[in-house]
C-alpha cells in the first residue's frame, strides 16, 4: 500500500536542525531535480514581484523570503514540517519512531520542491505551490511528471495506491500499474450529504494516520473499504465504494454534519 498525501500550505520553520541533504531524503535519484527547483525558487523569491510571480499574499512575503536561503535553512523531519488540517488531525508530528518508520515505507507526500518525500524526511520549510509556473522549469505538475513516475511506480511496486492529493499534485503522477483509489469526503447532515473541504482534509488526516497504525496494509480497494469502516462511530458515520472503469476507484467517507 502507497498513501499519497498533498503537502501543507502552512508550514512550520525549524529553529534548528542541519541544512537539506538531498542524497538522504527518499529517492535520491531525484536530487538533480530537486535541486534545480529549489536553485530556481531562490532566484525568484529574490525578485521584486516575487509574491505575485508564487501567487501568495502580501503576508506571507517572510515566507517567500525564507526560500532565498532555502540551502542554509534548518531541517526537521517533514511530518512536522507541515502543519495544515491533514498533518494536525494525523497527529503526524508527535508520531514515534516506529510510526514513522512505518510511514516512511507507506507514505509519500507529493511537493511541487521536492517531488516527492517521507514524513521522516528531513526538510525545511519552503512556499511553493504546485500550481505555479516557475521560471525556466514552467508549469512544476509537468515538471515532475517526468520525473515522478519510476519512483513513485517503484513503490507502489504493484499494490494499492491510496490517493488523498487535491488536483494539482494529482496531475504530477497517476498510477498506470497499480489499483488507485481517490478518497472523497462527505457530510451528512438532516439526511443529506454534501461535499466539504475543510473536513475534507481532517477526515484524510484521519485516515492515514489510521493506516499507518495498522499492523495490515489493504491489498485492495475492497480491504480499504473495510478498513475505513473502522472508523465508523469514532470519526465517521458511514463509508462508501464506488468503482471506476476509468481513473481510480473512489472511497467516500462519511462524516457526521
Amino acid at each position: 500500500m502507497l498513501v499519497l498525501l498533498p503537502p501543507s500550505e502552512g508550514k512550520t520553520p525549524p529553529s534548528i536542525g542541519d541544512p537539506v541533504d538531498l542524497s538522504l531524503l527518499s529517492h535520491p535519484e531525484l536530487a538533480d531535480a530537486r535541486r534545480r527547483v529549489g536553485d530556481t525558487l531562490a532566484k525568484v523569491s529574490a525578485q521584486r514581484n516575487a509574491v505575485s510571480v508564487l501567487d501568495v499574499g502580501a503576508s506571507l512575503a517572510g515566507d517567500v523570503a525564507r526560500n532565498t536561503s532555502l540551502w542554509s535553512n534548518p531541517t526537521a523531519p517533514a511530518g512536522q514540517v507541515y502543519t495544515g488540517v491533514l498533518y494536525d488531525a494525523a497527529g503526524m508530528a508527535t508520531w514515534d519512531a516506529a510510526t514513522l518508520s512505518r510511514a516512511a515505507d507507506r507514505i509519500r507526500i507529493v511537493s511541487a520542491l521536492w517531488g516527492a518525500v517521507s514524513p521522516a524526511d528531513l526538510i525545511p520549510a519552503y512556499r511553493l505551490s504546485m500550481a505555479t509556473s516557475l521560471g525556466r522549469i514552467g508549469g512544476l505538475a509537468s515538471f515532475w511528471k517526468r520525473h515522478l513516475t519510476g519512483p513513485l511506480a517503484a513503490d507502489a511496486d504493484g499494490g494499492l495506491v491510496v490517493d488523498c492529493r487535491s488536483s494539482s499534485y494529482v496531475a504530477a503522477w497517476r498510477p498506470t500499474d497499480s489499483p488507485w483509489v481517490s478518497v472523497k469526503v462527505l457530510r451528512e447532515l438532516d439526511g443529506k450529504r454534501a461535499v466539504v473541504s475543510h473536513m475534507a482534509k481532517h477526515t484524510r488526516g484521519l485516515l492515514a494516520a489510521h493506516l499507518v497504525a495498522a499492523d495490515a496494509c489493504p491489498e485492495t480497494a475492497q480491504d480499504l473499504a473495510d478498513a475505513a469502516a473502522g472508523m465508523i462511530g469514532h470519526a465517521l458515520v458511514d463509508v462508501g465504494l464506488s468503482p471506476s472503469a476509468k481513473g481510480p476507484d473512489e472511497l467516500t467517507l462519511v462524516i457526521a454534519g
